[in-house]
């Protein structure tokens, strides 16, 4: 985090903040900006209940500062630039130097104190969605709260009554503020430590953005149609791994506030549904999963043991979300022979491809000529070449030897010998396929019997 900045905007907040007393204003806390689309290392609590802290997938946690009881936290709500992955960056709206805005972290019974900063050029609020809090600290501009204008600063108080997985994001201008990245998210640890443990903890927001291929701002217009399918923010190969311990207890929270559901499918595990932003599920609710739908506007969090090392896909199996900027008006070309109309247009277009014809595979393998600031349809290389993924796409990577927190990128799994699909090359017999039926043939006598009673009906 940079220094500079944090002194840069505490001193800007209180040159700003009209909306709350003189003395909260010298009591503002400094507003932390992050700046790198890295996942941070967890933050162990300084003081208070202890906990196992969580990991923001290509994000991080806001520090906060302990004051008279409260543990006071600083969001600053204003433009930032995201870069979505390598070679595309998005200028979006959120808090304290990202989109989505920096994860709070607390513990069960913690009074809660944020500051709320605006610095976008209308006014704003904040719902803490899923939180129990009076009814003037709900957020709704216009119903709970007044809005707040930019330059303002708005303080919200309130105690955490049960611990869980929630989500913050505006109650103002909401269909404009959201599409443009403003969110984030609140863990609520138990206020008993050893409730709920588990070795490694994720979190992550699924979000999406129609971002117009050469441009870099978000059409907030849309309402399905979107073209770049993130977690955090971020789309494949810009999604950071999960690094994973071998036998490791794992835990994965996502929340949705994007315009469609999500069936999110993680490869190589047996999880088990454990919350949702409605709480924990009683062990005796939970079920198996391979895949779980997380409806619009909530959360799901799940839970397994690493038992299988190797490079595991995770991801949406909704296979245009894991899909980077498409044309959707593009027609099917497979089976097309227009070889020859290639030939005639590469004269007058130098570089044309032929594409489609054969699917959309050899989409990465080639480096065609984009927009500026556009990201390739599918991209990555793996250890057996072309991924051919983007949007909402990572590997979770379990590791025998992890070292408890250590969420370094271990690299490619080596495998085993003989434990990779390989080609087959002996021979190969002709399928038995079923015969078709050509003829039926006889004619077939029925013989119809009434019941007793009934012989005149």
């Amino acid at each position: 985090m940079d220094r500079r900045h944090f002194i840069r905007r505490s001193a800007a907040t209180a040159l700003g903040a009209a909306a709350v007393s003189r003395a909260a204003v010298a009591a503002v806390p400094e507003a932390p900006v992050q700046s790198s689309a890295e996942t941070q290392p967890p933050l162990v609590p300084p003081d208070g209940n202890p906990y196992n802290p969580v990991v923001t997938l290509n994000g991080w946690t806001l520090p906060w500062r302990s004051r008279d009881g409260w543990k006071e936290f600083h969001l600053v709500a204003e433009p930032v630039e995201r870069e979505i992955a390598p070679g595309m960056v998005a200028r979006l709206w959120g808090y304290n130097g990202q989109s989505p805005g920096p994860t709070i972290e607390c513990v069960e019974g913690d009074r809660l104190r944020i500051f709320v900063t605006n610095r976008l050029p209308e006014h704003t609020t904040i719902h803490w969605h899923g939180v129990l809090l009076p009814s003037g600290m709900d957020g709704v501009g216009g119903l709970s709260q007044p809005h707040i204008q930019p330059g303002k600063t708005f303080v919200y108080e309130f105690e955490m009554v049960k611990s869980g997985t929630f989500m913050y994001h505006p109650h103002a201008d909401e269909m404009v503020q959201m599409a443009m990245g403003m969110m984030g998210f609140i863990v609520v640890h138990p206020k008993d430590p050893a409730l709920h443990r588990v070795d490694r903890d994720f979190v992550f927001l699924i979000n999406a953005y129609d971002i117009e291929p050469g441009s870099a701002v978000p059409r907030v217009n849309t309402m399905l149609d979107f073209n770049l399918w993130t977690w955090n923010s971020r789309a494949f190969p810009g999604i950071d791994p999960l690094p994973v311990g071998l036998g490791e207890r794992v835990r994965i929270r996502m929340g949705n506030l994007t315009m469609t559901n999500h069936p999110m499918h993680l490869h190589g595990v047996e999880f088990a549904v454990t919350g949702t932003d409605g709480g924990w599920v009683p062990p005796s609710a939970r079920w198996p999963e391979a895949t779980v739908d997380i409806p619009v506007g909530a959360m799901r969090a799940i839970e397994f043991d690493a038992t299988l090392p190797g490079d595991w896909s995770f991801h949406c199996h909704k296979s245009h979300h894991t899909m980077g900027p498409m044309g959707h008006q593009v027609p099917t070309m497979i089976g097309v022979d227009h070889r020859g109309v290639a030939e005639k247009v590469s004269k007058l277009i130098p570089g044309y491809m032929v594409m489609g014809d054969r699917g959309m595979a050899d989409m990465g393998r080639m480096h065609m000529e984009l927009p500026e600031n556009t990201l390739p349809m599918m991209t990555g290389e793996g250890p057996f070449g072309p991924i051919e993924m983007g949007g909402m796409f990572t590997v979770m990577k379990v590791r025998a030897g992890l070292a408890k927190g250590d969420y370094r990128d271990p690299g490619w799994y080596e495998h085993p010998p003989g434990t990779v699909a390989r080609e087959w090359i002996g021979p190969v017999p002709e399928p038995v396929r079923a015969q078709p039926i050509t003829k039926v043939g006889t004619e077939t006598e029925v013989e119809v019997r009434k019941p007793a009673g009934h012989e005149h009906h």
